[in-house]
């Protein structure tokens, strides 16, 4: 996911300088990729029905799946190495549809498998994948432009890494290795719809996808902008890996947290964290200002995703994944408007850094509005304890 996702951000700079792509070219590429996502998340909401319909998805349908949408993202990550901008749009399109399929179903199962074994907040520990993923792409890029290595290099070394990587979980994606599913309940009952009304799910699903316009213009263009502000430094591509270490940290912390705290209020200040980790970057644009956003904006990159998904399955608790992936969706639209924004503030701004400024002020804006809306939830719709299991 790491790869396949986000191998476009440190690679940019190297098209950028193959003269390959222009900034705008790029925002339009990247915000391709988030449709694809959002394309793949909206698949997922039609779980439901198609269980009404077909019957709830097998072992091997579903590990069929996954690894499809695996193989596809070393595929689609090596295709980008052909000399074939016209293609470029498709490849990366397709590649966020697969990475949607891969990370709702492939979430959903891991913390349904967890849940059963009775360690639900060891489901953080798989959020660090995307973090490591970046950390090696990024170690990766930063000794390929040190060796004045081409982008397609690039995209062709991420692709081969993305395979191996594959190889190494494939193993685990096994039908053997599928707990038996919980039979899914009829349309509309209690178990699917609960007491949690419209009201509660739709501002969980609004404040989720502010998180995703949030946090993009930051992860997309980071080492453009690093660049802009600190011409010349040795240091400019450690802040993507040092994005990645956050990842990876944050991912760590929240499965020590306490299941018992309220996971709006741990939502809520993990959006003011990203907000914080903009504004570090934006008013003190040095060496230490763009390393401590880094951290701050990559340590609840993954545990708002953690906590968001542990949240749907604490609403929908029977069946989850309709509302995951509605969530996602959200999120992916949040993705897709902040590239084409940083392209608009860029074409009207004086500079580039004064349209980067905008564009990132109007993201952290979007964070700080998030974590309101989750606290309000906090407010509004307390947690009730659970009713007594039935015999």
């Amino acid at each position: 996911m790491g790869i396949g996702r986000f191998a476009f951000t440190p690679l940019l700079p190297m098209m950028l300088a193959d003269g390959v792509v222009n900034l705008p070219t790029a925002s339009w590429l990247a915000s391709a990729n988030y449709l694809g996502y959002l394309v793949g998340a909206l698949l997922c909401t039609l779980q439901p029905w198609a269980w009404r319909r077909f019957g709830p998805l097998p072992p091997l349908r579903f590990t069929l799946l996954v690894r499809t949408g695996l193989v596809a993202t070393c595929v689609l990550t090596l295709g980008m190495a052909l000399h074939w901008p016209a293609a470029w749009t498709l490849l990366r399109f397709a590649a966020g549809v697969a990475s949607a399929l891969v990370f709702v179903y492939t979430s959903g199962w891991c913390l349904g498998q967890l849940a059963r074994l009775g360690v639900p907040a060891m489901g953080a520990v798989i959020y660090t994948g995307p973090g490591a993923g970046i950390v090696l792409s990024g170690l990766a890029a930063s000794g390929m432009v040190a060796w004045h290595w081409t982008a397609a290099a690039g995209w062709l070394v991420f692709g081969l890494l993305a395979a191996v990587l594959t190889a190494l979980v494939w193993p685990v994606l096994a039908p053997r290795h599928e707990l038996p599913a919980p039979a899914a309940p009829p349309p509309g009952s209690a178990g699917m719809q609960g007491r949690h009304g419209a009201a509660e799910v739709a501002t969980l699903t609004l404040a989720y996808g502010l998180a995703g316009f949030g946090y993009i213009i930051t992860a997309t263009f980071l080492p453009v902008i690093a660049r802009q502000s600190l011409p010349g430094s040795a240091w400019l591509d450690m802040f993507w890996p040092l994005f990645g270490l956050g990842v990876i940290a944050g991912a760590l912390i929240a499965s020590r947290m306490r299941t018992s705290l309220d996971l709006r209020l741990l939502l809520a200040a993990c959006y003011a964290v990203q907000a914080l980790g903009i504004g570090v970057g934006l008013f003190s644009p040095s060496l230490a200002g763009f390393a401590l956003g880094s951290l701050l904006l990559g340590l609840p990159f993954t545990a708002i995703t953690f906590f968001a998904m542990q949240e749907v399955r604490r609403i929908r608790p029977q069946a989850p994944a309709a509302l995951m992936g509605l969530l996602t969706a959200l999120y992916g639209l949040g993705q897709i408007v902040g590239p084409p924004l940083a392209a608009a503030m860029l074409a009207r701004a004086a500079t580039p850094a004064a349209g980067f400024t905008l564009s990132l002020e109007i993201a952290a804006a979007a964070l700080v509005l998030g974590a309101l809306a989750f606290a309000a939830m906090a407010r509004l719709w307390p947690v009730r304890p659970a009713a007594p299991a039935q015999a």
